[in-house]
């Protein structure tokens, strides 16, 4: 299903390859629309779109990987993830999962609110459920689980 709406999305888009050219873009994506930098630390990306229009981007990489981050627990990025883009959040996302309590429960929406001292981030679900921790906890690069 993912793969149909980056198709419907693809003309128009900015189209990255490479590693390292697609991690930077990421990064700066995200820095342009106020979201941590640690919020994406893939770093096996094959491909990374962005089309302005409609605020929809997609990643591609190799395989499924796993982080740790030390306060949000344990995430994993699949092999395509994608998301609509705006100022502090992402909404409709997919491939990317979180573990609590021994389930895997996958994160649909991300916010940041910087009303709040310190600014708060929320991960939700597609129903309902949420959860926020300060910022700082994603500013940082996870570990990498092998």
């Amino acid at each position: 299903m993912a793969s149909k709406l980056i198709a419907s999305h693809r003309e128009g888009a900015e189209i990255y390859h490479g590693t390292t050219l697609c991690k930077q873009k990421t990064q700066d994506l995200l820095d342009h629309f106020h979201l941590p930098k640690g919020l994406m630390p893939l770093s096996h990306i094959n491909e990374f779109g962005y089309n302005k229009i409609t605020g929809f981007i997609w990643l591609n990489q190799e395989k499924t990987v796993k982080y740790l981050f030390k306060e949000l627990g344990l995430s994993s990025y699949g092999a395509e993830i994608t998301a609509f883009i705006g100022d502090r959040q992402l909404k409709k996302l997919t491939g990317v999962k979180s573990k609590e309590m021994m389930i895997w429960i996958t994160v649909s929406d991300i916010s940041v609110d910087d009303t709040k001292v310190p600014s708060k981030i929320c991960f939700a679900n597609s129903m309902g459920l949420s959860k926020s921790y300060p910022v700082i906890a994603v500013e940082d690069e996870p570990k990498e689980m092998k």
